[in-house]
């Protein structure tokens, strides 16, 4: 229970760090001169964004990954007459997670490069 109250702790802690470097950044990249810090903010959010996305798509990717190996390795363990059968059928699940991760980076690019509401902050 102490481990797990101590890694809230970082994690809190890391995520304020985190969003307050991303919204000094913002300050600072903004033009002096009374515009407004919209274009930053929308900016460093959309990176945030970004960064969250293809963070929770490599995770789910991995994990995804790591279970069918385990549960590879374990079938091949009980019966390896069907190795073979097994392999390919891991095979294609580890191709399935890892499209999931294949889809996180492109909507992290879309994100980034190719944002579709950037002409709602970014008028004149």
């Amino acid at each position: 229970m102490k481990i797990r109250k101590s890694m809230v702790t970082c994690l809190t802690t890391f995520a304020v760090l985190l969003l307050t470097a991303a919204v000094a950044s913002a300050a600072e990249a903004a033009a002096p001169g009374g515009e407004s810090y919209v274009k930053a903010i929308f900016a460093v959010g959309a990176m945030i964004g970004a960064g969250i996305a293809i963070g929770v798509g490599a995770v789910g990717a991995g994990l995804g990954i790591g279970t069918a190996a385990s549960g590879a390795c374990q079938a091949v363990g009980r019966n390896p007459g069907v190795q073979g059968k097994i392999m390919m059928t891991m095979l294609v699940g580890m191709a399935m997670a890892e499209s999931i991760a294949i889809y996180a980076l492109v909507v992290s690019l879309v994100l980034i490069f190719a944002n579709p509401y950037t002409k709602f902050f970014f008028v004149g």
